[in-house]
C-alpha cells in the first residue's frame, strides 16, 4: 500500500516509520525535508490514496483551502486541536472539504520518540465509517496495538483537552507541588475534560479508555510532552515567547486553551483548570491561580459536587 504522510515533522516521521514497516510511505511538507521519497504536495495526492494529515490543527484549514486536491482518498487526521479562528473541532474542519466517509482520526498515547524506538504503544483509530478505521488500524505495525472507534468527537475532544491539562500538571510540578498534588490535578482534569465533551456529545467511555485517560496520563506527566515543558516554564516565571522559542515546535495546547476559553465563556460550562490555565497565560501569578483552584475545591466540596 502507498500511504502519504502530509506534515513531516516529528510526529509525521514517527508515523511514518511505523507505516513503513509493511507498506511504501511518502512524505510532503511546506518546507523540503531530507527524507526517502519526499515529494510535493501535488504529487502525494496524486500518488496515494490512503493520506495521513500531521500539519499543526491552526494551519489545517489553509491547507485544506489551498492545497487540497480531493479525488476520493482518504485521510487519517494525526493533527490535534481547536481552530481558535472558529471554535470547530478538526473533525468539523475538515468536514468542510471531505466526507466524513473518507475520514479518519487517530488517537492514544503515542510519543513521536518511542515509536521511532519500536516501544509498545497502544492507539485508537475513529472514523464515522468503521470500515475506514478497520482499514487504517491494519496499517499499524505489531509494536503499535490498534482499535478502532466511531466516536470521533470524543477522541478530537480528548485529544486536544489533554493538552490543557498537561500545561497545568507542568506547573504544579515546576511549582514542586509534590506527587500528591499532580495526581488529583490530572484526575480533575479528566473530569473536566470528560464533562466538556459529554456536552458535544461524546461517549463517556471514550474517556476513560487510551483516547482520554491514555493519552492524559502520558502527555501530562512527561517532559517528553511540549505542552508539559510549556507548564515548566509558566512555574518558573519565564515569558510565554522565551518558552514557545525554545520548544521549537508547536506547543497545541496554548492555542487550544485560548480557544477553549472562549466556548466555555459562551457555553457556560465548568472548566476551572483550562479557565486558570488561560488566565497564567495571559498574565495572570501562577501562586495567584493556585490559590483559586484551591478555593474552587473548597466550593465544590460545599455544594457536594466532585470536580
Amino acid at each position: 500500500m502507498k500511504i502519504g504522510i502530509i506534515g513531516a515533522g516529528k510526529w509525521g516521521q514517527a508515523l511514518g516509520f511505523a507505516f513503513s514497516q509493511h507498506h511504501k510511505v511518502f512524505y510532503s511538507s511546506r518546507t523540503k525535508r531530507d527524507l526517502p521519497n519526499f515529494v510535493s504536495m501535488e504529487e502525494i495526492q496524486e500518488i496515494c490514496d490512503y493520506l495521513v494529515f500531521a500539519i499543526s490543527a491552526q494551519n489545517a484549514r489553509e491547507w485544506l483551502e489551498t492545497k487540497l486536491r480531493f479525488r476520493g482518498q482518504n485521510f487519517l487526521i494525526a493533527s490535534k486541536g481547536i481552530e481558535i479562528a472558529t471554535g470547530k473541532f478538526l473533525n468539523e474542519v475538515f468536514e468542510a472539504f471531505i466526507p466524513p466517509k473518507h475520514l479518519a482520526f487517530v488517537s492514544g498515547p503515542s510519543f513521536a520518540a518511542e515509536v521511532m524506538r519500536k516501544l509498545p504503544t497502544a492507539i485508537v483509530v475513529s472514523s464515522k465509517n468503521r470500515t475506514l478505521a478497520a482499514e487504517y488500524a491494519a496499517f499499524f505495525p505489531d509494536f503499535m496495538k490498534s482499535y478502532i472507534s466511531d466516536d470521533t468527537i470524543g477522541a478530537e475532544v480528548s485529544g486536544a483537552y489533554k493538552n490543557i491539562i498537561a500545561i497545568a500538571s507542568g506547573i504544579c510540578d515546576g511549582l514542586e507541588l509534590g506527587n500528591n498534588a499532580r495526581a488529583s490535578l490530572i484526575a480533575r482534569g479528566l473530569v473536566e475534560m470528560t464533562r466538556f465533551g459529554l456536552f458535544y456529545g461524546a461517549r463517556e467511555e471514550t474517556f476513560l479508555g487510551l483516547s482520554g485517560a491514555g493519552d492524559l496520563f502520558l502527555t501530562a506527566t512527561s517532559v517528553l510532552s511540549r505542552n508539559y515543558r510549556v507548564g515548566l516554564g509558566l512555574a518558573k516565571q519565564k515569558p510565554l515567547e522565551e518558552i514557545l522559542e525554545a520548544l521549537g515546535e508547536v506547543a497545541e495546547g496554548v492555542y487550544t486553551t485560548e480557544a477553549v476559553y472562549r466556548i466555555v465563556q459562551k457555553e457556560k460550562i465548568y472548566t476551572p483548570i483550562a479557565t486558570e490555565v488561560y488566565r497564567i497565560l495571559h498574565g495572570k501569578s501562577v501562586h495567584e491561580s493556585l490559590r483559586d483552584l484551591l478555593s474552587h475545591t473548597s466550593q465544590s466540596r460545599q455544594n457536594n459536587i466532585l470536580t
